[in-house]
């Protein structure tokens, strides 16, 4: 099989191609978002790899050559076909694919337990996770929804909230046997705090909340996640501050216990969040009803029970 094609230079011939249609550097550089010096390199090294001149270049404009003109007219069409044919792609993908946004230890903890509803529902749904812990920001993916925990005031977005999120100690009954006297929370030992590494500022707010001053927070040992924090107070290490809602099970089942039983409400909550750019799929709107019903809120989409052949809008 001829494999020329993978060593055709594929960056500067899009970048030609964009200021071929757009007859300046200036004005390509602006709809990709780079430089006018990158689009000039793109389209030099493009005429060093073909070794033809395509553009005239004059102090403040640039006009195709007669090689640039028949260049262009030959590949615009390609890349037109290749953005048709990675959009029909995307579509059947988009068929059946819902991409969640969403936390490992919220996966973990609430959706995974969950899911075999959804599926005995939606069986021709499809969902593909994306736990990367980082600012949601739908523009630029293909995410169709996400879990997240904040105060509903992400860009570009609408949100609901799913539940509010609860603090409290935990710890496993084996820790608490060997740890002593630990029947008040200034008793607790500050060398056993287990942190979550993007959420350090759970157990001074808990301790602020609960008037205990003696107690250095900045202690203890740090962990990655919020799953590996509460994995290792299961396994007897230390004390965790835990969002209650992710550990009913652990609790009803006693391999968790609250000592203190002290909650307190945290100043962020549980959304279900998603795009505002672009049109909302009739699988995200379902998918947004079941997380929302599974919180034990009501849906915003189609009435309780129901396909989803008559869709409700929301409120834009």
């Amino acid at each position: 099989m001829d494999k020329g094609y993978l060593n055709m230079p594929l960056n500067p011939l899009r970048a030609f191609a964009i200021a071929a249609r757009h007859k300046t550097f200036t004005a390509a550089a602006a709809y990709m978002g780079v430089s006018q010096v990158a689009i000039s390199r793109q389209v030099s090294i493009l005429e060093k790899y073909l070794n033809v001149q395509l553009f005239e270049r004059g102090t403040r404009s640039v006009t195709l050559t007669q090689v640039g003109r028949a260049l262009s007219y030959e590949i615009t069409g390609l890349f037109d076909d290749l953005e048709a044919a990675t959009r029909r792609v995307l579509e059947r993908e988009n068929d059946s694919t819902i991409r969640l946004r969403i936390y490992p230890t919220t996966a973990h903890y609430w959706l995974m337990p969950r899911l075999a509803d959804f599926k005995s529902r939606y069986p021709e749904y499809r969902i593909r996770l994306d736990t990367a812990v980082e600012p949601l920001d739908f523009r630029g993916t293909h995410l169709d929804v996400a879990i997240q925990i904040g105060r509903g005031d992400w860009s570009n977005a609408r949100s609901h909230k799913m539940m509010d999120a609860t603090l409290d100690v935990v710890c496993s009954p084996a820790y608490l046997a060997a740890a002593g006297d630990l029947s008040s929370p200034g008793k607790l030992n500050a060398d056993d705090l287990l942190h979550s590494r993007y959420r350090r500022d759970e157990w001074s707010r808990w301790l602020e909340a609960n008037s205990v001053s003696n107690i250095d927070h900045r202690r203890g040992i740090e962990y990655e996640s919020s799953l590996l924090t509460y994995t290792a107070a299961r396994s007897g290490l230390g004390l965790a501050i835990a969002q209650l809602e992710y550990l009913e099970e652990e609790l009803a089942q006693g391999h968790l216990i609250r000592p203190f039983e002290l909650p307190v409400k945290a100043d962020s909550a549980f959304y279900v969040v998603w795009p505002t750019l672009t049109s909302l799929s009739t699988k995200t709107r379902h998918f947004i009803d079941w997380v929302l019903e599974q919180a034990g809120q009501q849906p915003q989409f189609f009435r309780k029970g129901s396909r989803g052949n008559s869709a409700r809008q929301l409120q834009q």
